[in-house]
């Protein structure tokens, strides 16, 4: 058991109480050093989203080896349905002198780990449930830091925090994903405005609605590009194909339990336990409490026996589409990047997402990585990441001939 006599905190909170109109819940708490919250006695508080609610030292395998200092962070943000949220994090910070104006911000955005509060990446340890791919991630991500950003990564909403987390909503991960900037320039006075949302499959798809959003959310900062990486896209076909029988969809049935369980968290009519046979039935109680690789661990449901017979789709499907890529469109200068060994993410999945994107006049870059698969991908992509950052900091445009 960790000592929480040795956690700092920096902020405890009062209420999270009315955001304009909009919110109607109030939980007065004190927050611990994990983000759950116990009720308290001390006179509410308007808490704005991007407040930074506690903050401590951290030192597992979350924190980034070349940051100066590594804190795991709590925050207000603002759910899928509009209430204030509590939602955790970590901020890295550079080792590097700031420049004037601070240290340009990497926002990053996680893909796939689950449902489940244990599936929070800020709560990894060498034996968690998702280190096989954080453990990937961060060693790009340690390069950014190592090259002067600071680092924040949202867990999302529901992760780790009170609450479900509603999987690929794209509103809800863009609040998380821009209001963890606001948190990180609460702990250093040294984090800079200019900031960029970064991320990967999940993280990728919430990395275009934060392009999309991002400006007006926070127009204190200043959005200055996207990395999307190999972005889910093409969620909504997922349940009709499995439903009807689709070999070629044995490779998604792992995500099926996941996506519903994330619908039923912004939307209580989609009742998972309703569509799911008999069968399937394990693979939903293992995303319950566990995460992507304990769901894959499930023994097989042929796919033509994951949803009962008749099951009635349309709610979920309507709410999936909702958050496909073809419902936004970049507003800031955003590079696409996809391995063309991805067997979870198309090239032609993101080739049309590109498309689409410059039809609708939006200024991207596109790159494709040979050979590299869903999570090489990130590795692939940093040195064009990075010439893309930099290039965007000094005022440069991106590079024509994706349109």
């Amino acid at each position: 058991m960790k000592d929480v006599r040795k956690k700092r905190f920096t902020r405890t909170a009062g209420c999270i109480v009315a955001l304009g109109a909009m919110v109607s819940m109030v939980a007065c708490s004190n927050a611990n050093a994990e983000g759950s919250l116990s009720f308290g006695e001390e006179p509410p508080a308007p808490l704005s989203p991007g407040t930074l609610v506690t903050s401590h030292d951290l030192t597992e395998s979350a924190a980034l080896p070349s940051a100066a200092k590594n804190q795991r962070v709590t925050y207000i943000s603002q759910s899928a349905s509009g209430e204030a949220i509590l939602v955790s994090g970590v901020v890295a910070i550079p080792k590097t002198p700031a420049p004037v104006g601070g240290w340009p911000v990497v926002s990053w955005a996680h893909g796939t780990t689950g449902v489940a509060d244990a599936c929070a990446p800020s709560a990894d340890t060498p034996n968690g449930p998702v280190h096989d791919y954080l453990s990937v991630v961060d060693q790009t991500l340690d390069r950014w830091v190592e090259n002067g950003y600071v680092v924040v990564q949202t867990d999302y909403e529901g992760l780790g925090t009170p609450g479900g987390h509603p999987y690929m909503n794209g509103t809800s991960e863009a609040n998380a994903v821009t209001d963890i900037v606001r948190a990180a320039r609460q702990i250093d006075e040294h984090v800079g405005k200019d900031w960029f949302a970064m991320g990967h499959s999940q993280g990728g798809q919430a990395v275009v609605f934060t392009s999309a959003i991002g400006k007006d959310r926070a127009p204190e900062l200043n959005l200055k590009g996207a990395v999307s990486i190999a972005p889910g896209n093409g969620t909504a076909q997922i349940p009709e194909l499995v439903a009807s029988g689709n070999q070629s969809m044995a490779g998604g049935v792992p995500f099926v339990p996941i996506i519903l369980l994330g619908v039923q968290a912004v939307d209580p009519s989609v009742v998972p336990e309703q569509l799911l046979s008999d069968q399937a039935q394990p693979l939903l109680e293992a995303a319950r409490t566990g995460c992507l690789a304990a769901v894959r661990a499930v023994p097989p449901v042929p796919v033509d026996q994951i949803f009962r017979e008749g099951a009635d789709l349309t709610a979920l499907t309507a709410s999936l589409n909702e958050q496909e890529l073809t419902t936004v469109a970049p507003k800031v200068p955003t590079l696409f990047a996809q391995g063309t060994a991805d067997v979870l993410v198309s090239v032609a999945s993101t080739t049309g997402a590109v498309e689409d994107f410059c039809a609708k006049g939006s200024a991207v870059e596109f790159k494709t990585y040979e050979g590299a698969d869903h999570r090489g991908a990130i590795a692939a992509s940093y040195e064009d990441a990075k010439d893309f950052t930099s290039r965007i900091l000094a005022g440069g445009r991106v590079t024509p001939g994706t349109c």
